[in-house]
C-alpha cells in the first residue's frame, strides 16, 4: 500500500480524474461568434445556404417545406420499391444431350432415390441399381470430359 507522500504520477493522475468526475471542462473557443452575430434575427435569411440534412425542397418557402419524418420515410420506401432488378440470364443449356443426361444423373438420380426413401415407396431393386448406375455413370462422364489442358507446375488453378 502506498503512502500519500510517495504517490506516483499515475496515482496522482487517477486521483485528479476521480476528483473532477462529472465536471465539464471549460474551453476557450477562438472561433466562437461574437455577441453581435448571435443577436442576428432568427429564421433563415434569403441568402442563407440550405443545410446538408435538408431535403431537396430546401429552396421552398418555410410554410411549404415538409419536415414530417413519417412522410420522408414513406417517400424513401416508395423510392426503394421502384427499383426493378435486371432480368435474370437464361438457364444454361448443356452443349450435347450426353452432357444433359450426365448432369441429370448427378442431380436427378439422388433426388429420386431420396423421395423413394422418404416416402417408403417399394420399387424393384433393379430401379435402385439403375439410379446408382445413372449417378456414377454421369459423374464419371463429366469427369472424363473435363478439359485436359496442360498446367504449368507453378499454376495454382486460378484463371482470370
Amino acid at each position: 500500500m502506498s503512502r500519500p507522500e510517495d504517490e506516483s504520477r499515475t496515482e496522482l493522475a487517477w486521483r485528479e480524474i476521480v476528483e473532477n468526475y462529472g465536471e465539464r471542462a471549460v474551453l476557450d473557443d477562438p472561433t466562437a461568434p461574437s455577441d453581435e452575430a448571435t443577436a442576428a434575427p432568427e429564421g433563415p435569411s434569403p441568402a442563407a445556404p440550405a443545410s446538408p440534412a435538408s431535403p431537396p425542397a430546401a429552396d421552398l418557402p418555410e410554410h411549404l417545406r415538409d419536415d414530417d419524418e413519417v412522410e420522408l420515410r414513406e417517400q424513401a420506401i416508395a423510392k426503394s420499391e421502384r427499383f426493378r432488378p435486371p432480368p435474370a440470364p437464361p438457364f444454361p443449356v448443356p452443349r450435347t444431350w450426353q452432357r444433359g443426361l450426365a448432369w441429370a444423373g448427378v442431380f436427378v438420380a439422388p433426388l429420386i432415390a431420396l423421395v423413394i426413401g422418404l416416402l417408403s415407396i417399394y420399387v424393384h431393386p433393379l430401379v435402385g441399381w439403375v439410379l446408382v448406375g445413372w449417378f456414377v455413370g454421369g459423374f464419371a462422364y463429366l469427369v472424363l470430359e473435363m478439359p485436359k489442358s496442360p498446367r504449368d507446375p507453378w499454376d495454382d488453378g486460378s484463371r482470370i
